[in-house]
């Protein structure tokens, strides 16, 4: 078992673990080639004008960019982990990673997280051979969209507590919150069998399915609810199986949405220091007073300690270590955290402007309480660290 025992420097190198008491250095840098995937995805979405196209879909009845989805597509990034027996480009978790951390850096109003992080890589780990080579092309062209359907009330999900039922392969029940479902055309149901808890692939289109937009606090990812009437489904994994395999995708989806985080926790501070060098108060920049710098400080200390454990769950879930459970739990909570304390403080360093419609500051507020939600919320993640902590220390 690895213990982090130290913040790491900016570039991210070395980092100092203790494994079994003994001093551990590991690179977790990227390599050249993910930093110009990153470098040229930067530049992608800045000149798409991404956060930009974000307020567009707030001002109007839309609830995703259309348009930028469709350019995101072109530049084969829904494929990227996608083998290339079926038309993917077959890379790895850390290129997935630092698309991730740009796409939360400009606000992308596009259903990446949902299809990507989420039902691609449910497929690619547990779908039948005859489902990848009907579904996985499909994903790299934009033919088929997909999301993971698995709240059903109020309450965290757990595997006691589904409704949605599935019996002679038809599925009946309600699902809320399920994000994209305006772009989606498929969804991995959560749903409760003789044998346990399935998961199970359903066709949004067929007539036995409704949906209903819901209001949400960021509208530019919209959320809706899925009623199924007897709808027909697909069995993914092993019948009886699937909140194992649930549990594994937001594992894996966690470092995903942490390094989103920490894109828009970057922006954010960006966006404070950026706001203090230039905003004056008594003939002075505002940024060099104490109440100022304190709370720029703050925000750096929780983004780079947010950096620190995003990196080693990247490389946690790019190695498949056993210690990705505590990782993935880990990069999770600091992560949400850095973006909701980023997000609140370039609000309050901007002062009364942080609070106008104008300002891009509640945009990105708005998203990271929406992602702080998507896959469990912040109090869930803490538990699934400690729980995750103890079981560790048993084996």
């Amino acid at each position: 078992m690895l213990y982090f025992s130290a913040v790491a420097s900016l570039n991210y190198r070395p980092i100092i673990f203790y494994n079994n008491y003994q001093r551990v250095y590991m690179n977790l840098d990227f390599s050249d080639d993910q930093k110009f995937l990153q470098s040229e995805a930067k530049k992608f979405l800045e000149k798409e004008e991404s956060v930009k196209r974000s307020r567009g879909i707030l001002e109007s009845s839309e609830s995703f960019d259309n348009d930028l989805w469709q350019k995101i597509i072109e530049l084969g990034w829904t494929g990227i982990r996608i083998p290339e027996e079926y038309e993917g480009l077959g890379l790895g978790h850390l290129e997935l990673c630092v698309i991730a951390e740009e796409l939360g850096r400009y606000l992308a109003p596009v259903p990446f997280s949902s299809s990507v992080y989420l039902f691609t890589e449910a497929l690619i780990k547990y779908g039948s051979e005859e489902l990848k080579k009907e579904i996985l092309p499909k994903l790299v062209t934009g033919e088929v969209v997909g999301t993971l359907a698995v709240t059903e009330d109020f309450l965290a999900p757990t595997n006691n507590n589904i409704k949605t039922e599935v019996s002679n392969e038809l599925i009946v029940g309600t699902k809320i919150a399920v994000p994209d479902c305006e772009a989606a055309t498929h969804s991995i149901i959560v749903c409760k069998s003789s044998k346990g808890i399935d998961l199970r692939l359903v066709d949004l289109s067929c007539k036995e399915v409704s949906i209903n937009q819901i209001e949400n606090i960021d509208g530019s990812r919209g959320h809706y609810s899925i009623e199924m009437e007897q709808a027909p489904s697909s069995l993914i994994g092993d019948e009886g199986n699937g909140w194992i395999l649930y549990e594994s995708i937001i594992n894996q989806a966690a470092v995903l949405f942490s390094f989103e985080q920490i894109g828009g926790s970057q922006a954010a501070l960006d966006m404070a220091v950026n706001y203090a060098n230039e905003r004056y108060a008594f003939g002075k920049p505002i940024g060099s007073y104490q109440g100022i710098k304190h709370k720029l400080a703050d925000m750096y200390v929780a983004l780079t300690l947010a950096k620190s454990n995003s990196y080693y769950a990247a490389w946690a879930l790019s190695s498949e270590s056993s210690d990705l459970p505590v990782a993935a739990a880990t990069a999770r909570v600091s992560a949400t955290k850095a973006y909701e304390l980023c997000s609140k403080e370039n609000i309050q360093t901007h002062g009364g402007n942080g609070f106008t419609w104008e300002y891009d500051c509640h945009l990105f507020y708005k998203r990271s309480k929406l992602l702080s939600l998507n896959i469990g919320s912040l109090a869930n993640w803490k538990e699934k660290l400690v729980s995750n902590l103890e079981q560790s220390n048993i084996n």
